[in-house]
């Protein structure tokens, strides 16, 4: 993949930002959950918060990225600054907003070439979140490391569902314009794991 200068500031960016975020938001829980006092809880939260936003965030975006150069367009990440702001006002009311920027494609590119680009992105919070809860299922319930790896895997089918939501400019109102059937296939799937992480669902 090819990045400019500017754009890897701009990524780096929207991860701090994003991190220092999530870390807000998931203090509370950690320290419930893990027994802990709320500084020795931030401290874990941001190290759960970077992993987050490195798989959910940023292997996100770099999947748009890698698929549309792919497919002869230039792609480059840019952050919003409104995004950078909603994002740390709103977690402090316990609620992240995790669109602090997006990849911008330009190039002559077909409706099936921005489909395929678009999906990309919530296909790699798809694979990862299922990696994290196969993994999460077979460790002991207690292990704190469960508990990470649950937060991760839930997180990231969060975000995978969020954009595959069909209106513009989500992913998902490309995707549904390109391929019907493969939209519901993987926006079904998605629910069906997201269900499983938050419990609703039983395993």
């Amino acid at each position: 993949m090819r990045f400019g200068r500017l754009e890897l500031l701009h990524i780096l960016l929207a991860v701090v930002v994003l991190t220092f975020a999530f870390a807000v938001v998931l203090t509370s829980s950690t320290a419930a959950q893990l027994g802990l006092s709320y500084l020795d809880a931030f401290g874990y939260s941001i190290g759960i918060s970077f992993l987050i936003v490195l798989t959910g965030f940023l292997l996100h975006e770099l999947a748009h990225k890698f698929v549309a150069q792919r497919n002869g367009a230039w792609a480059e990440f840019r952050v919003y600054p409104f995004g950078l702001i909603l994002a740390l006002a709103f977690a402090f009311f316990g609620f992240v907003f995790a669109a602090p920027g997006a990849v911008y494609i330009q190039g002559n590119i077909t409706r099936r070439q921005n489909g395929i680009i678009s999906i990309s992105g919530p296909l790699m919070n798809l694979a990862l979140g299922a990696i994290f809860l196969a993994f999460w299922f077979v460790m002991p319930s207690s292990s704190i490391f469960a508990f990470i790896l649950r937060w991760i895997g839930t997180i990231n089918l969060l975000l995978a569902a969020f954009n595959l939501i069909p209106i513009p400019p989500l992913d998902g109102s490309k995707v549904i314009r390109w391929n019907v059937p493969i939209f519901v296939l993987v926006f079904a799937i998605t629910i069906v794991l997201l269900l499983i992480g938050l419990g609703i669902i039983a395993v």
